[in-house]
């Protein structure tokens, strides 16, 4: 009778998969909590949108930064990129689920923002203001 293969967890590589995973989710991070990022998937909530509109629609946004920004979240599976053989040739972007249950969290952190503006700006007031 064959054993089945023992598995042994060392130090090192509890250490090597948690490093990973810290890697892992500081990246994601990074791209979620980006402002541009944001500010697209919010965009995006109310349906697909052409690069156009998104471009109109994020203020201050390149078309590099804005294009750049579009295939890092095509990569990352939180929206789809359509394009149709069309003449002139249209392209939309969409939200995946992933991508909508960000814009859910999105949508709660905005409004935790909206209602706690006025603390918040009350607060960076009185750090600001000059000591007398």
């Amino acid at each position: 009778m064959n054993a089945a293969p023992e598995t042994t967890l060392t130090a090192r590589t509890v250490t090597t998969e948690c490093v990973e995973t810290i890697e892992l989710v500081r990246d994601i991070l990074a791209r979620v909590g980006d402002k541009w990022t944001v500010l697209i998937i919010t965009s995006l909530a109310d349906g697909p949108t052409r690069f156009t509109t998104l471009h109109e629609q994020v203020a201050g946004i390149s078309q590099r930064m804005l294009s750049h920004t579009l295939r890092a979240l095509v990569r990352d599976g939180l929206i789809t990129r359509t394009a149709y053989a069309e003449v002139p040739p249209r392209v939309e972007y969409n939200l995946t689920p992933l991508g909508q249950s960000l814009a859910d969290a999105v949508s709660h952190l905005v409004g935790w923002v909206q209602a706690n503006q006025t603390e918040i700006l009350d607060n960076r007031m009185l750090t600001t203001a000059p000591a007398q």
